[in-house]
């Protein structure tokens, strides 16, 4: 009778993470995780490669179906700005029906509360919301554009009932990304997340290199391409992750010491990170949090047009974390060249203090 009381007064937590790649979801599942430990019933709002993706993780869990942001960025950077412009209608009206969609969850489900992962509309006053951002500052270049951008990402910001920000207060990885010099009133800063374990891996170094593709497309596909064509000539033992959940398409090297696979579980993601010596990937916040956690070096590249990842591979590069080349630089045989005389200072953090915001977030339903 009583575990059958605990069951029925389990609080329903709805968890929306933006489809922008796949960092946004993959960070959500140490919260994830963090929130059935505390007996909270989840529900996962997702489609597509993300729903792929968190199912293979979450098998039990009941996943909604949600519209897509599809937001596509330009092969062309310079194009970035334009391109953005021209989808901010479609934007706008997606965040509209977001917000009602929510409405219509929250009553069919009896949801309890939802944390989203950077979704703009996934808020509603009779329920407890959290949104979770490590982007107080949104880097264009322009200081005009960065300002407005800001008030308009605060304005959504002050919605929620807390804004989760995935970093440090002191000394953080994000740099002035996630510490601007005006924050919203309702901002926490919760540490760190990572989904992956430090636990020790009892095999040997296996791969001299691990190259973890992901992002949007057409720039993972472009980078992929370019990586492929270097690796031909590689005598190293190299995986390749392609970053393709839910994707069947087989493809292979002309290198028999290349091994390409489109999609690694969690589990398996960790044991070939802790495996390799060498990690190339592209400079995305989840990544670097991920890279972190692991201590390991890594060679990042960031996304054309993404001035947010070009900030943090510059900022990390300068703190003498992480080395870092762009795309139009990029040729690997230099780039390895050149990062075997960097320093690779990787901080220690505790990346387990996002377990306290869970904890008191759980208390307070």
């Amino acid at each position: 009778m009583n575990k059958a009381k605990n069951i029925n007064n389990r609080k329903k937590v709805l968890i929306a993470p933006l489809d922008w790649g796949l960092g946004h979801a993959t960070r959500c599942i140490p919260i994830i995780t963090e929130l059935m430990q505390h007996e909270c019933e989840v529900i996962i709002a997702a489609d597509g490669v993300i729903c792929s993706l968190l199912r293979k993780e979450f098998k039990a869990i009941v996943f909604l179906p949600v519209i897509e942001y599809r937001i596509r960025y330009s092969k062309n950077k310079f194009f970035l700005p334009l391109n953005m412009i021209i989808q901010l209608p479609g934007i706008l009206y997606i965040i509209y029906r977001e917000y009602h969609w929510l409405k219509a969850i929250i009553k069919k489900h009896k949801i309890d509360a939802v944390i989203s992962d950077n979704r703009f509309g996934m808020y509603n006053k009779k329920i407890y919301s959290i949104y979770i951002t490590h982007q107080l500052l949104i880097k264009t270049g322009n200081r005009f554009s960065e300002n407005l951008l800001q008030r308009l990402h605060f304005y959504f910001i002050n919605k929620y009932t807390k804004c989760w920000v995935p970093d440090f207060e002191k000394n953080g990885l994000a740099g002035e990304l996630s510490h601007s010099a005006n924050i919203p009133k309702n901002v926490k800063y919760i540490g760190a997340l990572s989904r992956f374990k430090t636990k020790k891996v009892d095999a040997e170094k296996k791969y001299d290199l691990l190259i973890m593709l992901s992002g949007p497309e057409p720039q993972r596909t472009i980078l992929e391409k370019i990586l492929l064509n270097d690796l031909t000539v590689y005598n190293g033992k190299t995986l390749v992750v392609r970053g393709l959940p839910g994707n069947d398409t087989i493809i292979q090297s002309e290198n028999a010491s290349v091994e390409i696979i489109n999609h690694l579980s969690g589990e398996e993601l960790n044991k070939a990170i802790q495996q390799s010596l060498m990690i190339i990937s592209r400079s995305g916040y989840t990544t670097i949090m991920d890279l972190i956690k692991l201590n390991k070096k890594a060679i990042l590249i960031p996304t054309p047009g993404q001035t947010e990842q070009k900030y943090l591979a510059k900022y990390l590069m300068k703190k003498k974390i992480f080395f870092s080349v762009e795309q139009k630089d990029f040729v690997l045989h230099k780039a390895l060249d050149q990062s075997s005389r960097f320093a690779f200072i990787i901080p220690e953090y505790d990346m387990l203090q996002y377990r306290s915001a869970v904890q008191q977030f759980v208390q307070s339903l």
